[in-house]
């Protein structure tokens, strides 16, 4: 069975039933389930449990009945850091993204595909990961993207 890495950014979208993304993150997270293993990293659970006081709701949203967890194997981390190296060289700000290039890294290196609705990064910088993630540049700009 093959299995997709599920960014936290779809998780926050159902979790907190975003008036404009949860329709297509509700679809795109059972149309992967139905074929896949969805994935969850350490980095992930991070992100989704600033919306949480006790690691028991965190967790009963994110069942493992659901959601395998997975460790982010070295090798992820070592690409991460490099793609955060040239992320900065051509001028990224050093604070944000190293959470997403961990995803990413996680996903590539283990050959998994990424649910993700914010697909600018990764097709920068892991150009050769499969993506699930909304292609419309209507929708995209309606959200914010140039």
């Amino acid at each position: 069975m093959t299995a997709v890495l599920v960014d936290s950014n779809v998780l926050i979208d159902l979790l907190t039933q975003d008036p404009v993304w949860f329709d297509w993150s509700y679809q795109a997270l059972v149309h992967a389930g139905d074929s896949s293993r969805l994935v969850i990293n350490a980095v992930i659970y991070a992100e989704v449990s600033l919306r949480y006081s006790r690691i028991e709701d965190l967790d009963h949203d994110l069942s493992t009945d659901f959601y395998s967890r997975e460790a982010i194997p070295f090798a992820a981390g070592f690409l991460a850091g490099k793609c955060h190296l040239d992320y900065r060289r051509r001028g990224g700000h050093r604070t944000s993204p190293l959470p997403d290039f961990l995803i990413g890294a996680h996903a590539r290196v283990s050959g998994y595909r990424l649910l993700t609705r914010d697909p600018v990064r990764f097709r920068t910088y892991f150009r050769d990961l499969d993506l699930i993630a909304p292609d419309s540049p209507r929708l995209l700009r309606h959200v914010g993207y140039p």
